[in-house]
């Protein structure tokens, strides 16, 4: 009877409460991976604390090693890790050697590699618990494995090993948790078949981290000073920083996979980030109204385009991936090792206030922190002695969550003496005695109110405590996750191609990796030198000429994102002459998803854009209310009409739902927009129509083999589309050839059979109606971006 021989022992060496108090009941603690590098590194250290602390609960435990090794050399492996595990240098060495021992005989080796595996191991656990006569409180079951084997395991735990009600299952995973966001909802629809979302667990071990675990509630109770100026009238910026001394050799099999943004932006920045900006809960400690908050903060932010990141890679990674991963010599890899991201958020709190993500391997130190940097009104004529007094209004204001290493060697927060003494709680929080040899961002730490913990601790430690606990809060739910994975994947798409700058490391960089907001974006300070982009000097000849004419007519062509921005750029100017010359901008828009980074690229740089005298109409609409998810107008509105200072009577929907119907031709929807043209735009000829193509030909809501639309007087027409929602309201082709300027964007590899089909084929508008688009006395412009067009 292992349980009742090591509870006799504790309990002679007074090291456990009497037996009664085992009454709240047995857990059971499988530790999946059991002999891999975090559990060697980390888990078993956190797992013997958790017993340390938890010894005298009332609860007893069992922990189970488990991988995919025989019993033998697993178990030798996995005692080889346990005889080095210490306690802290607070604990007495008598109790420490006594703990150690007993945490020794609970653990016991598996190999789980089969179902009956899993099947054997309840019956064990089960049995110890029939032979001590305890009752089961729950299981825990950590995850310390590859993803790929998430969903086995899973369906083996579910099927085989999961405890008799009521006792509780508690699933802990490790990231990664997909590499984008497709691949995170079909991990999460695969665990969701077999766990509930209350019994799953999704550790970011950066949210046990005391400095980043304690954001939430320093703003919680310092309440009073923070609520006036937590906010874009007093805060300059806020920057998130990871940067470290090592670089990926001997992860570089994973790295070529993940990359840096992966890595450590999508997660631990990111929730480093959503505890500094969301909306603070009326209970910092409910999970739910964390999560809930979380979640709007997601939602407030600008979606992120290739210009708000910059890419680095160190100089050595393509060689350590030759050699890790056997590729051939002159192997080029684009995996950023190095990254910093510009994200801005719309809320009413924090618009134009930039959000700093950086983080780097191969840099100069190893630090990590969270920084909010206020605006500083203040002018001190005083000399400078003077000025440099702690108190000084004239010092930069400041409040750090020092996540640890770096100068201070500690987890610390630190709050500028000019700005405010901060309450901190005495049980966990100590004030640190001033040292006037050691500088924060140039400043000595007496310019600081700095605290440290009152006891450090691993973040490994902390969260596993957070798991025997249930304490949801401090781990990734399913919702939260895709949110993050949703923000994240459009710039993993449009940066997957995009070179790296390389950097030499270390010391080295100096400014090489400097960056600075431009034009809403960020881009390198610093032209990168010649003999790092090509170590002979030669212009690389693998390039190709594109020509400047598509289908007769002017064509711009390049990235997606490089695209945008200069069709955007283009807009503008049509609109400020447009201006200049009658005094309004008449701009038809088409719908869809193609033009949503373009909207979104007006709405956040484009502040010269002359709103106030523009009129924005549609070039097409579907027949459903303008409160629909499928109306283009919605999105219109969403992203870009609600963010800029348009006249309401300016714009101009169409008027697809009259008398309650939907498109209902005696409504006479499509003649009322006409009338409206007529009575608005001069000659009934737009200033800028702005179109897209269909892979089949269609433009605006004309189809292939349209009835309506295609010639004729109408200028505004009901048209019937292949596709659900059918019925669409368009401008006519004639109406859109009466344009001064016709600017048709064309994106992405999808659209490459269409765009070289339309390069040889003539005027069809029958087959193809983008063929007929040719303005009578307009200008037409092709904006088609590489992938369209190289495929």
């Amino acid at each position: 009877k292992m349980l009742g021989r090591v509870l006799c022992t504790v309990l002679f060496v007074g090291a456990l409460p009497p037996p009664a108090a085992a009454s709240q009941g047995h857990i059971s603690v499988v530790l999946l991976g059991a002999t891999g590098d975090l559990a060697k590194k980390y888990l078993w250290q956190g797992l013997f604390q958790l017993y340390m602390d938890q010894v005298s609960s009332g609860h007893s435990f069992t922990f189970h090693g488990a991988a995919l090794a025989a019993l033998e050399p697993g178990q030798r492996l996995m005692f080889d890790v346990l005889k080095k595990l210490s306690c802290p240098p607070d604990e007495a060495p008598n109790r420490c050697a006594v703990l150690k021992d007993q945490f020794l005989k609970l653990s016991q080796y598996h190999q789980l590699k089969a179902a009956e595996n899993y099947t054997a191991l309840n019956r064990e656990i089960e049995t110890l618990l029939r032979q001590e006569g305890l009752r089961e409180a729950g299981r825990i079951f950590y995850f310390s494995v590859p993803p790929f084997a998430y969903t086995e395991i899973a369906g083996h735990i579910n099927s085989s090993c999961r405890p008799r009600a009521p006792a509780w299952l508690r699933v802990v995973l490790e990231k990664p948790f997909g590499h984008d966001l497709h691949s995170a909802q079909q991990l999460a629809a695969q665990l969701a078949g077999f766990f509930r979302e209350e019994e799953m667990y999704r550790v970011d071990h950066y949210l046990g981290k005391q400095a980043v675990a304690h954001i939430l509630p320093f703003r919680d109770q310092n309440r009073q000073f923070l609520d006036p100026i937590w906010n874009r009238h007093h805060v300059e910026r806020v920057e998130v920083v990871l940067k470290e001394t090592v670089d990926a050799k001997g992860r570089t099999s994973f790295y070529e996979q993940y990359g840096v943004i992966r890595d450590v932006l999508q997660n631990h920045l990111t929730e480093a980030l959503m505890f500094l900006i969301m909306e603070l809960p009326a209970n910092v400690s409910s999970a739910q109204e964390v999560v809930q908050h979380k979640l709007q903060a997601f939602q407030s932010l600008w979606g992120l385009q290739r210009s708000s990141a910059v890419l680095g890679q160190y100089q050595a990674y393509d060689s350590q991936v030759q050699e890790e991963l056997q590729e051939a010599r002159g192997y080029v890899s684009t995996t950023p090792t190095f990254a910093g991201v510009l994200i801005h958020s719309h809320s009413p709190r924090w618009e134009g206030v930039p959000f700093l993500l950086t983080s780097g391997k191969a840099l100069d130190e190893r630090v990590g922190y969270a920084r909010v940097l206020f605006k500083n009104r203040a002018y001190c004529p005083q000399s400078g002695t003077l000025r440099d007094a702690g108190h000084s209004q004239c010092k930069p204001k400041q409040i750090i969550f020092y996540f640890g290493h770096g100068a201070l060697n500690t987890p610390a927060v630190l709050v500028s003496r000019n700005l405010f003494q901060p309450v901190m709680p005495k049980d966990s929080w100590k004030e640190a005695g001033a040292r006037s040899d050691l500088h924060v961002f140039g400043q000595p730490l007496s310019d600081f109110y700095m605290y440290s913990p009152v006891k450090e601790r691993d973040a490994y430690s902390v969260l596993i405590s957070n798991i025997y606990h249930g304490r949801k809060d401090f781990f990734i739910t399913t919702e939260n996750l895709l949110a993050s994975w949703a923000f994240w994947t459009p710039l993993l798409d449009s940066t997957s191609r995009q070179p790296p700058r390389l950097y030499p490391g270390g010391v080295e960089n100096q400014q090489l990796l400097d960056f600075e907001m431009v034009a809403g974006g960020v881009a390198f300070t610093l032209a990168e030198p010649a003999e790092l982009l090509n170590p002979g000097g030669q212009v690389p000849s693998d390039f190709r000429a594109i020509q400047s004419k598509f289908r007769q007519s002017p064509l711009v062509s390049a990235w997606a994102e490089e695209l945008i921005a200069q069709l955007a750029s283009d807009m503008e100017e049509a609109a400020v002459r447009s201006v200049a010359r009658s005094g309004q901008f008449h701009l038809a828009l088409s719908g869809g998803s193609s033009p949503v980074g373009l909207f979104q690229r007006l709405a956040r740089h484009h502040y010269g854009f002359p709103w106030q005298h523009s009129h924005v109409w549609l070039v097409d609409e579907r027949c459903v209310p303008l409160t629909d998810g499928e109306s283009n107008f919605l999105g219109l509105h969403r992203h870009l009409l609600q963010h800029v200072r348009v006249p309401y009577f300016n714009i101009h929907p169409m008027p697809v739902h009259l008398n309650r119907r939907l498109c209902v031709e005696e409504d006479g929807g499509a003649e009322l927009y006409a009338k409206d043209i007529a009575a608005l735009v001069a000659n009934a000829s737009f200033d800028l129509v702005l179109l897209g193509v269909g892979t089949d030909g269609h433009t605006a809501s004309l189809f292939p083999r349209s009835e309506h639309g295609l010639d004729g007087a109408a200028t505004v027409v009901l048209t019937e589309s292949p596709v659900k929602p059918h019925q669409r309201m368009s401008l006519s082709l004639p109406l859109i050839n009466r344009a001064r300027q016709v600017f048709v964007l064309v994106l992405g590899k999808g659209k490459h059979d269409i765009t070289t089909l339309l390069s040889r084929v003539g005027h069809e508008p029958r087959k193809w109606p983008i063929s007929g688009v040719s303005p009578s006395s307009g200008q037409l412009v092709w904006y088609v971006d590489y992938e369209a067009l190289l495929g």
